[in-house]
């Protein structure tokens, strides 16, 4: 095992949908930090990764045009830091990016208020999986408008494997990737381990084979990674043959890096998961919000954002058909077979998130022996 397992970057965590560089703000400071005030009526507060898609200039730029209303930006570092941004700064928020597995916790906090659908222009065209999904929604009121979706799945190098992986268990076996990695984040761990032991990704009954099957990964594992940034890195100086990750990051490695880099949903399935734009529940600029969500969901921003810069898929499907026809993005997410295959993340409880960070924890303590 390489010892880059041990001696690595002091780098925090982020998501997946984080694309650029993280918030300068750290908990203590959201914390302390006093109410954020603007004009309501001339601006919303839009609070979201950084760099992923609502904070593009030349977006806020034409919105402002079309709509006369400036947006201001927020971020947070960790979906947890989302919920304690909203807790302590009530009313400060107009617009909140919540995953998911997230969608509920805030809506049961009384973080975020239900949306009224007839206002958001894009909402009927919508895929339905996505939204009239039940994550999305609390007592047969909706709470978040479906935006993206993706899946992490594997990712692999094409000149180093000349098949497409069709099984998770590449992973495990040396004979086709000698050199594999891993994202360093507990929960997506086990829910990979879940798939190849077929269990469910968000409620694994049998920790115990979760944790044997991560251990087995000793021989091939060459590294963690934390970021994107760092993904590219390693992936551009080969310090890997294949690793999980994210669909609409596999776009932007291709498409502004030029790597040659694959994706494959293998058969056992693979982690789904979609974001919702969300209204908070006190927030001051309801009519601005509802316009930026049906601005933010629409094909003509989608088309801007997915082939300059690269996306996840657009939960609308009219956004996704404006696509090229060659765009790896449209051909990753555009087999509705892969979709059936896919297990979407969900709430999990507070004991289940410490159980799952735990295990990992004891995982790259063995490895590190």
């Amino acid at each position: 095992m390489s010892a880059g397992l041990n001696k690595r970057p002091g780098r925090a965590a982020v998501s997946r949908r984080r694309f650029l560089t993280a918030s300068a703000a750290t908990l203590t400071g959201i914390l302390a930090a006093p109410r954020l005030l603007r004009a309501q009526s001339t601006s919303i507060t839009v609070l979201n990764w950084q760099g992923y898609g609502t904070d593009e200039a030349w977006a806020l730029t034409a919105f402002q045009r079309q709509m006369g209303i400036e947006v201001i930006h927020d971020y947070y570092e960790s979906e947890r830091e989302m919920i304690a941004k909203l807790q302590n700064n009530a009313g400060a928020y107009d617009v909140v990016l919540t995953n998911c597995a997230w969608n509920g916790v805030a809506v049961k906090d009384g973080l975020l208020q239900p949306i009224d659908t007839a206002k958001i222009a894009t909402f009927k065209d919508l895929t339905p999986t996505f939204r009239d999904s039940p994550l999305l929604k609390d007592g047969g009121r909706t709470y978040g408008v479906a935006w993206v979706w993706g899946m992490t799945a594997l990712a692999y190098n094409s000149d180093v494997l000349k098949r497409k992986p069709d099984s998770i268990e590449i992973l495990w076996n040396p004979k086709e990737a000698t050199h594999v990695a891993l994202r360093d984040d507990g929960i997506e761990a086990v829910s990979l381990a879940a798939i190849a032991t077929g269990q469910d990704i968000n409620h694994p009954k049998d920790l115990a084979k979760i944790k044997a099957k991560l251990l087995a990964l000793e021989g091939q594992l060459s590294t963690l990674w934390t970021s994107e940034d760092e993904f590219n890195k390693l992936f551009s100086a080969r310090t890997f043959d294949v690793s999980p990750y994210w669909s609409g990051a596999v776009a932007r490695t291709k498409t502004n890096f030029n790597l040659p880099i694959g994706y494959a949903v293998p058969k056992e399935g693979a982690i789904g998961w979609f974001d919702g734009l969300a209204i908070a529940a006190q927030a001051p600029n309801v009519d601005g919000a509802e316009k930026f969500i049906s601005y933010m969901t629409d094909p003509d921003f989608y088309y801007i954002w997915a082939t300059k810069v690269g996306a996840p898929a657009s939960a609308n499907p009219k956004a996704n058909a404006r696509l090229p026809a060659d765009d790896i993005a449209r051909k990753i997410h555009g087999d509705p077979t892969v979709m059936r295959r896919l297990q979407y993340m969900a709430p999990l409880s507070d004991e289940e998130r410490h159980a799952y960070t735990g295990l990992w924890t004891e995982v790259k303590a063995e490895f590190a022996r």
